[in-house]
């Protein structure tokens, strides 16, 4: 787990895999910004990102589906004024997988760059 997460690819699963357990879900979370949450369920991040206005807002959600299309990892994205939710899971296990974290660091960079 030494390269950054940002510079990692999806990885296309078959949903066979077994989702993240408690631990491996703590270390991941280290690895990202501290402003993404787990559901008490585990199976879901998310992160609330705020803006001056809808239009940037809008803005930040086209990027995150450029990024989501090119890893073929698709989150669930909230769009309001001034606010966007994202949250991420990895529907095909039934929670959440190494992908997720990969998408929250990529994410991540183009907010806080």
């Amino acid at each position: 787990m030494s390269e950054n997460l940002q510079d990692q690819t999806c990885k296309a699963c078959e949903g066979y895999e077994d989702p993240l357990t408690e631990s491996d879900i703590e270390a991941f979370k280290t690895r990202v910004h501290t402003e993404w949450t787990v559901s008490e369920d585990t199976k879901r991040i998310k992160r609330s990102f705020s803006f001056p206005n809808f239009a940037s807002a809008l803005e930040f959600v086209n990027t995150v589906g450029e990024i989501a299309e090119k890893e073929g990892h698709h989150p669930d994205i909230e769009l309001t004024y001034g606010n966007v939710v994202v949250h991420l899971s990895t529907h095909s296990i039934g929670g959440l997988s190494e992908n997720d974290f990969i998408m929250a660091a990529k994410i991540d960079e183009q907010y806080d760059s």
